[in-house]
């Protein structure tokens, strides 16, 4: 397994935090919108489980994926050099999502074969991402599947959706990679939409690393363009190389909240519109195995929270590891991106996100400083979350800490609970280690392993004196703590 270098356990740090006083609001943005791979995965039995599973236990309220016009949609094809069009395979994913209480993030890509102006291709399931090679032809595809969705699910439904314009129309990988021509298709394709409707929301650039937002605000203000929102992508390795490289092994002490910095950045060049990431992750490689360790648990806990207040949607990428873009998978633990592995085996990921669903929506102000310690007090009614985590960039210095906690103005609590993420909690994948790494998996070993990544909660020794209430908690590298406590009422 993977983690920072270690050092002697540090002599503790103390945190505070007032909680006599009103807190600020702390909406869960992160839970707007998660990523999936190709929309044809969502009309599998497995995939509609775990997608189910991560709206009911993490709050999800919206997935987006690519491919909703790849030809294995069958959303557009050629049958006698005429135009054939078939929504079924996309109404069949989207009255599953509906049904469980979810809405699509609907990016609208890639190119029906019939409509595309070249052979580029992209993936193992083929995606054609060049050009319409007819504009008008791909304007008429975009309405007639808007008010198809209109007719089908009503206007009020269609409206609460987003429409976002291709995918990271910067990268050479997804079309030419020049602005000119992404800001043409976007043109015609909000045009569209708008004829439909003129209250459905559509936006982009949908670009990865935080690129084009400036001109593509520019643009749609100069050519009287709609752009309710904006859509970019981020990954904590994209500032070196071209994104998507993987250069985990340049990261610097500077990266340590690059994607804070490169959020705040975006949210100025926003301005009033909403801003959503619809791509991140603990790196932009495919195959990494951080994705599947403690690792990943503390750098999502440490990002979410720095994002407050920067965004309105924070779409991780992905939910699962069904998932197909070069090859698809069949070892367990292979390093996806996903929260879950083929089997539904949470990874400490998705423990993170589960911690995160926890918390309430006000969140206090924590007197912390710390190099890899940070701390953050949430309120929920009568209980509150003390949320910690210990990260540290991989080869960087990080040790076992032992935090002192002290909340003052704090009631009597009625109880106490910790919870938490790291190398010996919460940690499927050192389990399926011992057993030697099997390349498939039993019924027994999945039940095993599904067992080994649940949370336990344990009692948390606290102690109470003149409305100061006081608790110690280990926090080893790359961990996450989250200490709970209950109080009768608010004095």
């Amino acid at each position: 397994m993977r983690s920072a270098n270690s050092r002697d356990c540090s002599m503790g740090v103390t945190f505070r935090c007032d909680i006599g006083v009103q807190g600020e609001d702390f909406p869960h943005f992160w839970e707007h919108t998660v990523g999936s791979g190709h929309a044809t995965l969502a009309l599998r039995a497995d995939w509609q489980a775990q997608m189910r599973r991560a709206h009911d236990e993490l709050g999800f309220s919206h997935v987006r994926f690519h491919g909703l016009l790849d030809d294995d949609m069958g959303t557009l094809i050629d049958q006698d050099d005429q135009p054939l069009y078939s929504f079924f395979n996309a109404d069949q994913i989207f009255d599953f999502l509906l049904s469980i209480g979810m809405r699509p993030f609907v990016e609208l890509s890639f190119m029906p074969t019939m409509l595309s102006s070249s052979g580029q291709i992209i993936f193992r399931y083929r995606a054609n991402v060049s050009a319409p090679k007819d504009y008008d032809q791909w304007s008429t595809l975009i309405s007639k599947l808007v008010a198809h969705w209109i007719d089908r699910y009503g206007l009020d439904e269609v409206r609460q959706w987003f429409f976002e314009v291709w995918n990271e129309p910067n990268l050479d990988a997804f079309g030419s990679g020049r602005q000119e021509d992404y800001f043409k298709l976007y043109a015609y394709t909000a045009k569209a939409i708008k004829s439909v409707d003129i209250k459905l929301n559509v936006g982009g650039p949908a670009t990865a690393d935080n690129a084009w937002i400036d001109e593509f605000i520019a643009y749609c203000d100069q050519n009287s363009l709609p752009a309710d929102f904006i859509s970019t992508h981020h990954y904590p390795t994209d500032a070196f190389g071209k994104p998507g490289d993987d250069t985990e092994t340049q990261l610097s002490e500077s990266m340590r909240s690059a994607l804070r910095d490169e959020a705040r950045t975006a949210r100025l060049q926003a301005g009033g519109r909403p801003l959503y990431y619809t791509e991140w992750c603990t790196s932009s490689n495919p195959r990494d195995s951080m994705h599947d360790e403690p690792y990943a648990a503390a750098f999502i806990v440490k990002t979410v929270m720095e994002a407050r207040g920067l965004v309105e949607g924070y779409s991780y990428w992905t939910f699962s590891d069904i998932f197909e873009e070069n090859y698809f998978p069949s070892v367990p633990f292979h390093g996806g991106f996903g929260l879950m592995n083929l089997h539904g085996i949470a990874k400490p990921a998705y423990r993170a996100f589960e911690m995160l669903h926890q918390l309430g929506t006000e969140i206090l102000y924590m007197e912390e400083t710390h190099p890899t310690l940070d701390g953050w007090c949430v309120r929920d009614g009568n209980s509150l979350t003390v949320l910690i985590s210990n990260f540290a960039l991989p080869r960087h210095p990080i040790a076992n800490e032992t935090v002192h906690v002290e909340l003052r103005n704090a009631p009597q609590p009625t109880a106490a609970t910790v919870r938490r993420i790291d190398a010996e909690n919460a940690n499927a994948k050192a389990l399926w280690v011992t057993m030697g790494r099997p390349d498939y998996l039993g019924a027994a070993a999945v039940e095993q392993l599904r067992a080994t990544s649940v949370m336990q909660e344990r009692r948390q020794p606290v102690a109470w004196h003149d409305r100061t209430l006081g608790f110690d908690v280990a926090v080893p590298p790359l961990g996450v703590a989250a200490i709970r406590l209950e109080f009768a009422s608010r004095d």
